[in-house]
């Protein structure tokens, strides 16, 4: 029963960081990123964000440095958003699945050509 819970207050941080994400002003958070995965630790003190850029890994670098600067207050504003034992300290990691998979798609479409 406590998966269930687990799983859902990692969907719950997933949804309030795409919002919180919006708001920030930060010149390195430019351009179309995705959260990618959610990791929470299950003493809920450690978070581990994968973040992927449309623009390819290099955006997502300068993001993630725009993200651990911004971490104190993005976890002041997860705290007071949900109501859990404790708020997570936040490790974001860049990741290039989006930008893999869209050469992916590239390949596939001028094979059917």
């Amino acid at each position: 029963m406590a998966s269930h819970r687990h799983d859902r207050l990692t969907e719950d941080i997933r949804r309030e960081l795409t919002d919180i994400f919006r708001m920030l002003k930060d010149p390195r958070i430019t351009g179309m990123i995705s959260i990618v995965k959610v990791d929470l630790s299950g003493d809920q003190s450690y978070c581990k964000v994968y973040i992927s850029s449309l623009d390819g890994l290099e955006a997502a670098n300068r993001a993630v440095e725009g993200l651990k600067s911004a971490a104190g207050f993005i976890r002041r504003e997860i705290g007071s958003r949900l109501k859990m034992r404790r708020n997570p300290e936040f490790h974001f990691i860049s990741d290039d699945s989006i930008e893999y998979s869209a050469d992916i798609a590239r390949i596939l479409y001028d094979l059917d050509k």
